[in-house]
């Protein structure tokens, strides 16, 4: 049995498991289980019936990847970006990266691409830097179990996060990608968002709030390097002048997104205003 090798941090019992382990020696193995039967109440049988899929050692080392207040989130991808002779938790400049690679500053930022633009500004004046983005494709939200009783919860999310999701960050610094040095890549991530009960918090979700995001599959990704990249994002079946609302018919997305694409578009140099139809602005791609 588990219990009986290592002392558990914690176990996460649904479709998939990630036991943490703290052996004697200061050493913590991240073991990934996955099941298909759903979890019925019962810890032990549940753990019982799991079968490892994955074993990952990260001695708490120099040089080894440090986790010292890291979110699991993060911690997990930044063990999926790291790659042999990486640098964790390096001081640079006055503040800390989280990877060091030769030649490259890799940040991971899972939200707010804003508090990220003076720590930008000073990492780019001499280095490259690429930036780490998820985005949940799919999403399980899980409740703890109620502090005052009642059982835990679990649903997957109605929402579904694309590639495009990006430019709700990217309204931040549109012009960025024009930096030689800069790099944006995006993770399409499915996750695991937790939450928890707390009565002086969450008033919008009735006192339940995030406590800590997981990562359970990376499905794809994709490096932006500059505003050519973005134009990607346009469909060729985009008319010649186009509107966001023919954003929002054609790339069926959400009419916010569609604006701030828009946006981002049109500060990096990309698309171009070109007339009116109607109240809507006219837009079309630069050069074309």
């Amino acid at each position: 049995m588990i219990e009986s090798e290592c002392r558990l941090q914690y176990i996460y019992c649904h479709n998939y498991v990630f036991p943490i382990t703290d052996s004697m020696n200061g050493a913590a193995t991240v073991l990934v289980f996955r099941w298909d039967a759903p979890y019925d109440g019962d810890m032990t049988a549940q753990v019982s019936r799991a079968r490892p899929v994955m074993s990952t050692e990260s001695p708490k080392t120099p040089g080894g990847i440090g986790t010292l207040n890291e979110k699991p989130l993060h911690e997990a991808l930044k063990r999926f970006c790291a790659e042999p002779g990486d640098a964790f938790e390096v001081p640079l400049d006055g503040f800390v990266v989280d990877i060091l690679r030769e030649g490259l500053v890799v940040e991971i930022q899972t939200r707010n691409f804003k508090a990220m633009q003076r720590k930008l500004g000073k990492l780019l004046a001499d280095r490259e830097v690429r930036l780490v983005y998820p985005i949940a494709q799919d999403k399980w939200i899980t409740k703890e179990p109620h502090p005052e009783g009642g059982p835990g919860s679990r649903r997957k999310s109605p929402k579904h996060g694309r590639f495009e999701s990006v430019f709700d960050e990217l309204v931040s610094f549109p012009t960025l990608l024009a930096d030689p040095n800069f790099s944006v890549e995006l993770l399409l991530i499915e996750e695991e968002e937790v939450r928890r009960y707390d009565g002086s918090r969450g008033w919008r979700r009735r006192g339940w709030v995030t406590h800590e995001r997981r990562l359970l599959e990376v499905v794809d990704r994709r490096v932006l390097r500059s505003p050519a990249d973005l134009v990607a994002f346009l469909p060729s079946g985009l008319t010649e002048s186009f509107t966001t609302g023919d954003m929002v018919s054609s790339m069926r997305m959400a009419k916010r997104l569609a604006q701030r694409m828009a946006y981002c578009l049109r500060v990096a140099g990309c698309i171009a205003p070109v007339g009116k139809r109607s109240n809507a602005i006219l837009y079309s791609r630069s050069g074309a």
